[in-house]
């Protein structure tokens, strides 16, 4: 593997007492010191500081976040496995239909929601866009598995418990930190050696962070709002809007109150009865832009249901589509847009109908953020 060049410096800062030194070989890969090339460090946790001699070229992701970030930096065709690629790559290019001259292909990649070793020797890729922490916690892989990878393969290099700041799994703990969506990007970008096109997307992340900021409602006019998903009405999962993490990175800027009151834990089952005790003003409902979804459909189920039909929020006709928690830049700067319209579209402009299809076509003049800037970072016109 003479075009991997990984070495590990340091100490990652996870895994007390007899795992520290375990943990130091997860950003280990193999090796080539007679290319001559420089490397560079970049620092994330829970794996600590990873030298590395050249950009990787193939990227091995197991959330959307992740594929997300490096799509936004120009790979999103080095990707080699994702959760659930062929549904995500529909539900992705609703949003990258609106960005010109961009495409994004992920049908046909290797589902990795649940990874087997073996099939990461098969892909090979060169570093592993993953958090050990999040593949420990939800599959019990042991630290001997981490570190076989790491050490044959390539180095592992994400975070995901930044999601809503959840509990590592034992081993993993001690000084896990938490990033915001666009710090983790940040480390990423640095990852791949793209500072100039992560610089251009912050910029527009900021312009449009500043406008809502500066366009917010007093508190007395906000609404509250509950987040819902749900293959049938049979079993609907209740997400609330503003714990921390980046789950909430596009509803938690618009300081709407919990519908809630913070006595329902998210991604809790709930009925119709539930929602009606809790009265929402607004209700998102995610996965709404899926392809093939008929949003219509999920608004008029409530609309006829005796229950249902009392709630605020279907009597006012406020039922609005989401994308996906597991956002990355750019469906995180989409998904700003659209919640700044559906919540407050005295101050940033009426949200369009939307029934079907590929994310709405806004007029130049009302759009949030410059659809061209965000495509030409993608391409890699900076």
């Amino acid at each position: 593997m003479t075009r991997r060049m990984y070495l590990k410096t340091g100490m990652a800062t996870v895994g007390g007492g007899t795992l520290a030194g375990c943990s130091s070989l997860l950003g280990q890969g193999s090796a080539d010191t007679e290319s001559g090339t420089e490397s560079y460090s970049v620092s994330m946790s829970p794996m600590g500081n990873v030298t590395f001699a050249e950009p990787p070229e193939t990227v091995f992701t197991r959330l959307t976040h992740h594929a997300d970030m490096a799509f936004a930096l120009g790979r999103g065709d080095s990707i080699t496995a994702m959760h659930a690629p062929d549904y995500y790559d529909g539900l992705w290019n609703q949003f990258v239909a609106r960005l010109p001259g961009v495409t994004l292909d992920w049908t046909g990649l290797y589902p990795s929601w649940k990874p087997e070793k073996e099939k990461l020797y098969q892909l090979d890729s060169d570093v592993h866009l993953a958090d050990p922490a999040w593949i420990a916690k939800q599959d019990a892989w042991s630290r001997a598995d981490f570190e076989e990878i790491a050490t044959k393969i390539s180095p592992w290099f994400g975070n995901s418990l930044s999601d809503r700041h959840a509990k590592p799994a034992p081993g993993w703990q001690e000084d896990y930190q938490y990033y915001g969506l666009w710090e983790q990007f940040e480390i990423v970008a640095d990852m791949f050696r793209e500072r100039k096109r992560y610089e251009k997307l912050a910029a527009v992340h900021d312009e449009i962070m500043s406008t809502i900021e500066s366009g917010l409602p007093p508190e007395s006019e906000r609404p509250s709002a509950v987040m819902l998903a749900s293959a049938d009405l049979d079993e609907i999962y209740a997400y609330t809007v503003n714990d921390p993490g980046f789950l909430t990175a596009h509803t938690r800027p618009f300081e709407v109150s919990d519908a809630f009151d913070g006595e329902l834990e998210t991604n809790t089952v709930v009925d119709f009865e539930t929602l009606l005790e809790a009265d929402p003003d607004v209700i998102f409902f995610l996965g709404g832009f899926e392809p093939g979804t008929s949003l219509p459909k999920r608004t008029e189920a409530f609309r006829s249901d005796p229950v249902a039909s009392e709630i605020s929020a279907v009597q006012n006709g406020r039922m609005y589509p989401q994308g996906a928690r597991y956002q990355g830049p750019i469906m995180h700067l989409f998904q700003l847009e659209m919640t700044a319209k559906q919540l407050y579209p005295e101050q940033f402009g009426e949200w369009p109908t939307y029934e079907v299809g590929p994310y709405p076509e806004i007029p130049a003049d009302e759009q949030l953020f410059d659809r061209e800037e965000v495509a030409t970072a993608i391409r890699g016109e900076v």
